[in-house]
């Protein structure tokens, strides 16, 4: 059974947050332009256009992928570096 600090807490972690961002007019133009244009809040243009350039910037496409498990060398170095980890071998940096 949940306690009401519990429920409290769950509520508050699934609820978005506020963040104050300062723009130039000149960016906050253009991005209000593009969120009208698109008839959505400049709140979510700006929300989704950063989801899509971090999206874009985490993770790795097909190409990339296939020339990291190409790359023999590459892979044998990261082998030993997670067996080294595993083992408590060396130091982290």
């Amino acid at each position: 059974m949940y306690s009401n600090r519990q429920r409290n807490e769950e509520q508050e972690e699934r609820m978005s947050k506020t963040v104050t961002l300062r723009l130039d007019d000149t960016v906050y133009q253009l991005f209000r332009g593009v969120a009208e244009r698109e008839n959505r809040p400049i709140s979510n243009f700006i929300e989704t256009a950063v989801l899509r350039f971090v999206q874009d910037y985490e993770t790795v496409d097909e190409f990339e992928m296939g020339e990291i498990r190409a790359n023999t060398g590459l892979n044998q170095s990261l082998k030993r570096g997670y067996l080294d980890a595993k083992h408590r071998h060396g130091s982290f940096v």
